[in-house]
C-alpha cells in the first residue's frame, strides 16, 4: 500500500513538502521553507523526517521559497537524485535559491558576531554551496509532456497561472492518477495566464490560501491610483513591500499603465531588490508563457517598466534612497517586510506620517506584514523599536493565489470527484471554510491535511 505524509503546509501556508511512498520508491513533491511564526520557523531546524538520501525524485510546482526554499538543506542531507521543474521554475530557482543561502549565511554570520545565538558556532540553515548543487540536480521539463520520474511514475506539469514556470504536478503512479495542486492562480488577471483546467484525478491536494475569502473585486486600477494619488497629496514616499519573485510585475505593470492612463502622475519608480531585477528579466525572455494580452500590447515597448524607472544595484545606492526625502515610489523586498532591503526603507518611512506603506499580498501569521496590516502601532525591526505614523494601506486585488469563488470555479472543471480531495496551504479557518464550501457545493469527500499525518492510497 502506498502512502502520503503531509510534512508541511497542512495547518499554515509554508513549508510545502509531500511525500509520496510508493513502497520501492519515494517522491517528494515540493520541498518548501517554513516561515512566519517562530514556531514555525523552528521546524526547519528539525530532523528530517525521513532520511534524505532515500528520496528517488523530487518534484517541484514552482520557484516561491515556501515551495522550493528546503531544497538545498535536502541536498546538504543526502539527496542524490533529480529535481523535476518546469524551465521557468528552473530559471526562478537560479536567483531565489542562492539568494535565500546568502541570507542564511549572512544571519550566522550576525548572531556570531552579537553573540545572540544559543549555539557556538551559530550555523547557517544552509550555505550557497548547497543551493549550487541543488541547482546541478534541477531537470526542466516543459508543460503537458509527460516523463517518468522513476520505474511505473510519470509526471506531467500543468500550468497553474500563479508564477513564472507555476504548474499543477499531475502524476501517475499505478493506475492512479495524483493531482499535486501547488499554488493555483487567478483568472482573468494581468501578466499570468489563467490557471488550465484539469478534467480529473483520483486524488487531489488543493490549496486553501484564501479559502475564506473573495479578492476585491477588480476595479482597473482605481484603488492603487487613489493610494497613490493620496501618497502623493501628503508629500512623502510610497514604500511597497513585495515579493521579488512574482508579484514586483505585476505592480510595474499597474504603474506603467496607470501612467499611460494619466491616472497618477510620472514618479520616480525604485526596484530596490537585485533579485527582482533578475526576475524582470526572466519574465521578459519567457513572454510567450505570460498573458496573451500582455504580450499584444508590449510589442515595441518594455512589459515592464514605467517611464522613471531605475533598479537599484548596490548597497550603497540603497542606502541613499533610503535617506532621500524626495516624493518617489520604492519597491523593495520582502513582500512580508521580514527581511530584506524593504526593512531599511520601512524604519525610515514609518515614524513620518507623510509616509505611505502598501502592502500587495498575502500576509503570513508572524510576520511584521500581518502586524502592519492589522494596525500595530510600533515594530521591532533591525533591533530597534519603529513608531508607525505612516499610513498603510493593503490591496488585495494583485494576491496571485486564488481565492474561494476562484478555487470553486476551477473545481468545476473536473468531470467526476477525486476519491479524495485533500486540503493544504492554508491557515485553519480558510482551510475549514474551505471544507465546508466543497462539501455544500459539490458533494466530494473533503479531508483537511494535518501536520505529518500520513494517509494510505491505493493505486490499484
Amino acid at each position: 500500500m502506498a502512502s502520503l505524509t503531509f510534512l508541511g503546509a497542512a495547518g499554515t501556508v509554508t513549508g510545502s513538502k509531500h511525500l509520496l511512498d510508493l513502497g520501492t520508491h519515494r517522491v517528494l513533491v515540493d520541498c518548501g521553507l517554513f516561515q512566519g511564526l517562530k514556531e514555525l520557523r523552528m521546524r526547519n531546524w528539525e530532523p528530517f523526517p525521513f532520511d534524505a538520501a532515500r528520496i528517488d525524485a523530487v518534484v517541484l510546482t514552482h520557484a516561491h521559497l515556501d515551495h522550493c526554499g528546503y531544497l538545498p538543506r535536502l541536498v546538504a542531507q543526502g539527496f542524490r537524485g533529480r529535481i523535476f521543474c518546469t524551465p521557468g521554475t528552473r530559471d526562478l530557482c537560479t536567483i531565489v535559491l542562492p539568494d535565500s543561502a546568502h541570507l542564511q549565511e549572512e544571519e550566522a554570520r550576525h548572531a556570531n558576531k552579537h553573540g545572540y545565538s544559543r549555539h557556538q558556532p551559530s550555523l547557517p540553515l544552509y550555505t550557497q554551496a548547497d543551493a549550487s548543487r541543488a541547482l546541478s540536480q534541477l531537470q526542466p521539463v516543459g508543460y503537458e509532456r509527460p516523463v517518468p520520474v522513476l520505474p511505473g511514475v510519470e509526471v506531467e506539469f500543468v500550468n497553474a497561472g500563479h508564477l513564472l514556470g507555476s504548474a499543477y504536478a499531475r502524476i501517475h503512479a499505478g493506475k492512479r492518477t495524483l493531482l499535486f495542486g501547488g499554488d493555483l492562480g487567478r483568472y482573468s488577471r494581468p501578466v499570468l495566464p489563467d490557471p488550465l483546467p484539469i478534467d480529473h484525478a483520483d486524488i487531489l491536494l488543493l490549496e486553501s490560501t484564501y479559502g475564506n475569502r473573495v479578492h476585491e473585486p477588480d476595479d482597473n486600477g482605481k484603488r492603487l491610483a487613489s493610494i497613490v494619488n493620496r501618497a502623493v497629496t501628503r508629500g512623502g514616499k510610497l514604500i511597497i513591500p513585495s515579493f521579488a519573485v512574482g508579484r514586483v510585475e505585476e505592480v510595474i505593470y499597474w504603474l506603467r499603465r496607470l501612467e499611460e492612463e494619466k491616472r497618477i502622475p510620472v514618479l520616480p519608480v525604485y526596484i530596490d531588490s537585485p533579485m527582482a531585477a533578475s526576475a524582470l528579466e526572466f519574465y521578459k525572455q519567457r513572454m510567450q508563457e505570460l498573458d496573451p494580452d500582455l504580450n499584444a500590447g508590449v510589442r515595441d515597448v518594455c512589459a515592464f517598466c514605467t517611464a522613471r524607472m531605475t533598479v537599484v544595484e548596490t548597497a550603497e545606492q540603497s542606502k541613499a534612497l533610503t535617506a532621500s526625502r524626495v516624493p518617489a515610489i520604492v519597491i523593495a523586498a520582502s513582500g512580508m517586510a521580514t527581511g530584506g532591503r524593504v526593512l531599511h526603507h520601512l524604519a525610515a518611512a514609518l515614524p513620518d506620517g507623510t509616509n505611505t506603506v502598501l502592502f500587495v499580498g498575502y500576509q503570513a501569521a508572524g510576520t511584521r506584514g500581518r502586524a502592519l496590516c492589522d494596525g500595530i502601532r510600533q515594530v521591532k525591526m533591525l533591533g530597534q523599536l519603529v513608531p508607525v505614523m505612516a499610513t498603510v494601506e493593503q490591496l488585495d486585488s494583485m494576491s496571485a493565489h486564488a481565492d474561494v469563488d476562484e478555487i470553486m470555479r476551477w473545481l468545476s472543471g473536473f468531470s467526476k470527484a477525486p476519491a479524495m480531495t485533500y486540503l493544504v496551504h492554508g491557515e485553519p479557518a480558510a482551510a475549514s471554510a474551505l471544507a465546508d464550501k466543497i462539501r455544500a457545493d459539490r458533494s466530494w469527500p473533503v479531508h483537511i491535511a494535518r501536520h505529518l499525518e500520513q494517509v494510505e492510497l491505493p493505486l490499484e
